[in-house]
Parts: C-alpha cells; sequence; structure tokens
C-alpha cells in the first residue's frame, strides 16, 4: 500500500474539488448545510491562481483518496477543507496529510498550525484532539452561504517537537 502526499498543480485542481465534494456531502442535511457541498471550483481555482491558498493531493497506489487546502500565515499554517471521501476513511489519509502539513509547516519556518472546525460535529473535533490540537477559541462565523455556524478554532503548536 503506497502513500504518496504532495502539493497539487493547478491541472488537478479538478481532483481537489472533487474529493471535497464527495467527503463533504453527507453534511448537506444538517441545519446549517456545509458550504463545500456547493462550492463552485472557481473559488479554488481563483484562490490558487492568486496565490492566497495551495492544495495537497493524497494518493493510494495512484488513486486520489484525499486533499486538503492551506496558506501560510505570519508565523502559523492555516488548513481547511480536510477532504477523505467515505470510501477511503479508517485508513489513517487525514492523520498522514495532516503530519505531512505539519512537517511542510516546519520547513517554512511556522511554528504552529491551525483550522476551524463546526462546533457540533463532534467527532470532528475528537480527531483533531487525538492529534495534538487543542481548541483555542469559539466564535459563530458566517459561512460563505450566509449561515451563522458555531466554530473552534484548534491549534496545534510547537509542530518541531
Amino acid at each position: 500500500m503506497g502513500i504518496e502526499i504532495r502539493i497539487g498543480n493547478e491541472d488537478e485542481i479538478v481532483i481537489a474539488h472533487q474529493l471535497m465534494k464527495e467527503a463533504f456531502e453527507e453534511y448537506r442535511y444538517l441545519d446549517v448545510p456545509s458550504s463545500a457541498v456547493n462550492e463552485p471550483i472557481d473559488i479554488l481555482r481563483k484562490s490558487f491562481q492568486n496565490g492566497s491558498e495551495s492544495f495537497i493531493l493524497c494518493f493510494l497506489d495512484e488513486v486520489p483518496v484525499g486533499s486538503l487546502r492551506y496558506r501560510l500565515q505570519d508565523d502559523s499554517i492555516y488548513f481547511s477543507r480536510v477532504s477523505v471521501p467515505p470510501f477511503a476513511r479508517r485508513k489513517g489519509i487525514a492523520k498522514s496529510m495532516l503530519k505531512w502539513l505539519e512537517n511542510y509547516a516546519t520547513k517554512q519556518g511556522k511554528n504552529k498550525a491551525e483550522c476551524k472546525v463546526r462546533a457540533g460535529l463532534s467527532h470532528n473535533v475528537r480527531f483533531y484532539e487525538s492529534i495534538g490540537y487543542v481548541i483555542t477559541k469559539e466564535e459563530i462565523v458566517k459561512n460563505p452561504n450566509g449561515f451563522e455556524v458555531k466554530t473552534v478554532i484548534m491549534e496545534k503548536s510547537n509542530l518541531f517537537c
């Protein structure tokens, strides 16, 4: 079983977008649906082209099984849209991608990784806690569809440890 994780290129935006759509489909029917379900590919394409966001892809035996988006900030790396479709779950894909991202961040001189997680998705919060992330703040944000969503900001510091 060969896992390959790498930064995606412009030609692979369609792969990252498809993985995200598949992974977030289960959140379509929440009280406040995830904006990822209907996010147009142009959002990712534009942020990639203007340099405000990049993405990684994870392949298992050359089959795309995961993606996430990230951007470098002053002292940290911020990531979002961690996407592993149902057919690829329970294989350590998300953990592998986050470990790769944390290593990448340290090579870029960053010592902290952070993300926002829906507070109501306790299994996602527990997942991040299980790999060393802690809740540092709670807030209500408006998603791109205009709905208010209670979120927690989670961080992992001292990535080089």
